[in-house]
């Protein structure tokens, strides 16, 4: 029963995106171009939510699958030493498998890993740390720290947004029937590899009620009153996203994204909203008329409340607004603050330098053990914000700046300043600037501690740094779980000379 039940989820999760049975024989008569490989056993985990197996020496990629199962692909790039292969059937399923617990799962594109216990995915994310820091980073390395699991694995996002659309997602077995149609309003998140259509979510596991009762409720409310959803690519339609954030101080923003102007339809909607859920604590609303979904240059009006939630970690307590950066995972945020603050080695009297300092989440975090902090961040809100952070916790010994570090960190910045003694970086997955590194390089502080959402970028860098530094701890940490999102914490220190 439970492996029929594995059978029609992989069959469904390959939706609109997947290969109809009309489609499979043309795959097939295709053969010659796009040759397909039967009874193909997954070997192991690859990265970024990939798998791979080995054929004849060539290493094929594919996604959808966990090592143990047997599959049929179709290979959609066949290169000298190693392919692309779409999974056409699984023969057989691996004994590690496990029965996803959401009915969305392998359609909205979120919780890829659902299918593995949660056991197999810390272990295959600490492989990833270790696969991508010896093989890029290519430096002597320390035995790698235990990953730090989440003791919460649902219900663990203070933060999630909803998508309203005028197209459905259907599912495999819903595309031929008349009974089924994409032209409906729905609210969910886009379906993955569509941009225009939107999978209709009955029960999201990853955020506490009554994030989903607050979704079912705008929705229901947008379409008894004839409002109309946004269509991506008319650019047109009323009904766009909604934002919710929730706080362990109990506290609940919730921001509503319209696509125009209407202010009878948006005065009766919030009001609605207001009336039915007396838990929410600020509500807000925003107008966007962008093609793209991004908050930036946006500006959020406050319809009731102070405009802005109040979080905690540990002792620190954090003003997080509709468009403040803030760690999704409270919990787990606040061991990665404090593996950082411990690989920091602080005494007390340090000069540390937060760059990338966001909203001043980490320097605020460690500053009860340092003399001084100074952050940098390009994004003028976000300094806007960690000034009033510090202020918030009655800390007079930091001090942020708008800019970017190559610029910022010349030599009249050190003098008014002094040098660091702790450099804290915690870049975008794109990772740092190589003129950032050399920045890093000449500033020479002894101690770097590396927080990074993407180890392949981080061990790029950490090449790069390993001119003047050596990696003397190494602890992973994992803030997503079901997903093969992984972040890992570096401690570096400068190389003795001579």
């Amino acid at each position: 029963m439970v492996r029929c039940r594995m059978q029609d989820r992989v069959r469904r999760s390959l939706g609109e995106g997947g290969c109809r049975i009309e489609e499979i024989f043309k795959l097939y008569s295709l053969a010659k171009k796009q040759e397909i490989l039967n009874g193909v056993l997954v070997e192991n985990y690859a990265a970024e939510g990939k798998s791979l197996a080995r054929v004849n020496g060539k290493v094929i990629f594919m996604e959808q699958v966990v090592p143990g199962d047997v599959v049929n692909i179709r290979l959609t790039k066949n290169k000298k030493d190693w392919a692309v292969g779409q999974v056409l059937q699984v023969e057989k399923f691996s004994t590690d498998r496990v029965e996803p617990f959401c009915s969305h799962f392998g359609v909205c594109g979120g919780c890829q890993w659902q299918m593995l216990p949660y056991e197999r995915q810390l272990e295959y994310k600490q492989q990833q740390v270790r696969d991508n820091l010896s093989r890029i980073g290519k430096l002597p390395l320390p035995e790698l720290s235990p990953i730090i699991g989440a003791k919460q694995t649902k219900y663990y996002r203070n933060k999630i947004e909803y998508t309203f659309s005028n197209k459905k997602f259907l599912l495999s077995d819903q595309l031929n029937d008349p009974c089924f149609s994409n032209e409906e309003n729905v609210a969910g998140y886009h379906a993955k590899g569509f941009f225009d259509k939107v999978v209709d979510i009955d029960t999201c596991y990853l955020q506490e009620e009554p994030t989903n009762a607050i979704r079912k409720a705008i929705k229901e409310f947008a379409i008894r009153n004839g409002f109309s959803f946004y269509d991506i690519r008319k650019h047109e339609g009323l009904m766009r996203n909604v934002q919710l954030r929730m706080c362990r101080t109990g506290e609940l923003m919730v921001n509503v994204v319209l696509g125009h102007e209407d202010g009878e339809k948006r005065v009766a909607l919030l009001n609605f909203i207001r009336d039915q859920f007396p838990s929410i604590t600020t509500l807000l609303y925003t107008i966007n008329t962008k093609w793209n979904d991004s908050m930036y240059g946006l500006s959020p009006q406050v319809f009731f409340g102070k405009g802005y939630v109040i979080e905690m970690l540990e002792e620190f307590q954090f003003k997080v607004g509709p468009k403040s950066f803030f760690q999704t995972n409270t919990e787990q945020a606040e061991r990665l603050y404090q593996v950082t603050r411990e690989f920091a080695e602080l005494s007390g009297n340090e000069i540390v330098y937060d760059l990338y300092c966001g909203t001043g989440s980490i320097g605020i975090f460690v500053s009860r053990k340092a003399g001084k902090i100074v952050g940098v961040e390009s994004v003028a809100e976000a300094v806007a914000d960690a000034r009033e952070n510090a202020t918030l916790n009655r800390i007079d010994h930091a001090s942020f700046f708008t800019g970017d570090v190559i610029e910022i960190c010349n030599d009249d910045f050190f003098q008014s300043n002094g040098k660091p003694d702790v450099i804290i970086t915690d870049p975008p997955r794109a990772g740092m600037h190589e003129k950032l590194v050399g920045k890093i390089l000449e500033m020479e502080a002894p101690i770097v501690v590396y927080v990074s959402c993407n180890p392949a970028t981080q061990a790029r860098d950490l090449n790069w740094l390993g001119e003047k530094y050596e990696v003397t701890k190494i602890q992973p940490v994992d803030m997503f779980p079901h997903t093969h999102h992984i972040e890992n914490i570096i401690q570096m220190k400068l190389k003795r000379k001579g």
